[in-house]
């Protein structure tokens, strides 16, 4: 039986909407394990609601590859392999990187400044060892930064991307500092961006989709039980 961290469902929003974050947040923390099938009645009580916000809420997740409905007995959470983190990689590096590049030499240094909060935002919950807090900014500041290119569908494809790549169990990462190095890069990111830098830019976008590729390894819960891949 699971034992998920208590989180408020605050009812002024859609239920179904609260329950599906509770749950990434309960996958991120590494408290809903890969692999492991679970009933949408346990993971209800844990929560404090019924079943059925938890099963619409489940499908939603299905539906962003993160878990699978399993008949009859409730819903598994999906195992990424190694060749699915170098796939999402690799796609998000066609995309970002040439995007960053442009937007770089076409917006402005007001809209890029814009910015600066969520990039600050970032680097401070990733010292103060809050990972959702650090997903959260992280994918804000990920999304605002590629809308400025002015085309919502390649926005929407990248946010498809980082909901099914989500960083499972950063909690055993928060200690030692690698957080703070990849939230140190959104400054840095902006910092080219703004100075009008755009090759060195992509550059850096690339070492950043690079170090985030090897922090999805790392957080996975049996990471430490394969391998080390090798990451290019």
């Amino acid at each position: 039986m699971p034992h998920l961290t208590p989180r408020m469902i605050p009812v002024q929003t859609p239920l179904r909407d609260q329950v599906a974050d509770a749950l990434r947040a309960a996958l991120i923390a590494g408290e809903l394990r890969p692999g492991v099938v679970y009933s949408a009645p346990t993971l209800a009580a844990e929560l404090g609601v019924s079943a059925t916000p938890v099963r619409e809420a489940m499908l939603d997740l299905a539906r962003e590859g993160l878990v699978e409905a399993v008949r009859n007995k409730g819903f598994r959470v999906t195992e990424m392999t190694e060749q699915d983190l170098d796939e999402f990689t690799e796609i998000r590096t066609l995309i970002e990187v040439p995007t960053v590049g442009r937007v770089a030499a076409t917006a402005s240094a007001e809209q890029l400044e814009r910015l600066r909060p969520l990039a600050r935002r970032i680097v401070t919950a990733a010292r103060e060892h809050d990972v959702l807090k650090y997903l959260e900014a992280d994918h804000h500041f990920h999304l605002e930064l590629l809308a400025l290119a002015g085309n919502r569908h390649l926005v929407q494809v990248v946010a498809d991307l980082r909901k099914r790549s989500r960083l499972f169990g950063l909690h055993s990462l928060d200690e030692t500092g690698r957080l703070v190095a990849s939230a140190q890069e959104h400054i840095d990111l902006l910092d080219l961006m703004v100075a009008g830098r755009a090759g060195e830019a992509e550059e850096c976008m690339r070492r950043h989709l690079a170090h985030v590729r090897t922090l999805w390894a790392d957080g996975r819960p049996d990471a430490e039980e394969q391998e080390p891949a090798l990451r290019g």
